[in-house]
């Protein structure tokens, strides 16, 4: 899957992320910031890039700005704002993993 446009999902409220993506050129470039950094920093950029190798994304810029969200809320921010940026957001898609 290509980002094509930049797209954002997510709120900046307690519990939970603010995921931006954006067209980018050759691998992905994640930009991470959160409040428990220091404690769970590993853990949200390995599900970050997970959701994106599910997906298929191979390049862009992400950019995540945590509140202390759970992975299953950090999966569906990504999902949700890769997949408003190529416009398939509104094409019935089955969410909560059942692609790939």
């Amino acid at each position: 899957m290509q980002i094509e446009k930049n797209a954002m999902a997510g709120t900046l409220e307690s519990s939970d992320a603010l995921v931006t993506v954006e067209p980018g050129e050759g691998s992905v470039e994640l930009e991470i910031s959160s409040s428990v950094m220091n404690q769970y920093g590993r853990q949200i950029r390995a599900t970050v890039l997970e959701t994106l190798d599910r997906l298929g994304v191979t390049g862009g810029r992400v950019t995540v700005v945590d509140k202390g969200a759970l992975d299953c809320t950090l999966k569906a921010r990504v999902e949700c704002a890769v997949m408003r940026s190529c416009g398939k957001s509104d094409a019935g898609i089955p969410w909560g993993g059942v692609i790939r």
